[in-house]
């Protein structure tokens, strides 16, 4: 009886403490339902117009949305008019939108270069959409499906993930969804916490291989 009492507050001390100083979940830090801090490197995609694209091609950028998207999903294909909307808003202000496709052609024979390209054209894309086929990016991120979006911010010459989770709260009617990315990128750029910088991506997985 003794061993199970102190198993029990051995158990209640844990949740409250993992309350108070937050958990690691698939490489992200929480402290309830806020990331403390993760760290993303520099990459380079090559882009549906055949360029190659940098964060550090933006040289005034004040930060990034980034969006793990894809060709086949019907859940990504509701947000394309949501994306062009969002890259309007904010390319101005100093944040570029950058879309990427991370999904493996193995598995899903429409995620390929050549269907990237066509897709960008016919929905008028006006924000890039990289191919990222050795999945080093979406890795490095750890999204987990598409659409999986991101805010990324400047602090001390180095990005650091502000927002991960959904675009918004509804995928059939925008018109009373909740915009999570756009209400994160203001509170960034009024130089305020995101107030709620995680949410649950909603779509199609990405399988990583191994």
């Amino acid at each position: 009886m003794m061993n199970r009492a102190r198993a029990l507050t051995l158990f209640a001390l844990t949740f409250a403490t993992i309350g108070l100083a937050g958990f690691t979940v698939a490489g992200f830090k929480y402290d309830r339902n806020n990331i403390i801090e993760k760290t993303i490197s520099d990459f380079r995609l090559k882009n549906v117009d055949g360029s190659s694209i940098s964060l550090s091609d933006y040289p005034n950028a004040k930060g990034f949305i980034i969006i793990f998207t894809c060709n086949h999903c019907p859940f990504a294909k509701l947000y394309t008019k949501r994306l062009n909307k969002l890259s309007k808003m904010f390319d101005s202000l100093g944040v570029p939108l950058l879309a990427i496709n991370s999904m493996d052609t193995a598995i899903y024979e429409d995620e390929n270069f050549q269907k990237m390209q066509e897709i960008a054209l016919a929905e008028k894309y006006n924000f890039p959409y990289l191919y990222d086929n050795m999945q080093t990016v979406v890795k490095d991120f750890k999204a987990d499906h598409t659409p999986h979006a991101f805010i990324i911010w400047k602090e001390n010459e180095v990005w650091k993930i502000k927002y991960s989770g959904a675009i918004d709260d509804n995928g059939q009617d925008p018109e009373i969804a909740t915009p999570f990315i756009s209400d994160a990128v203001e509170e960034l750029l009024q130089g305020k916490k995101v107030a709620k910088s995680v949410t649950s991506s909603v779509g199609c997985r990405i399988f990583y291989r191994k």
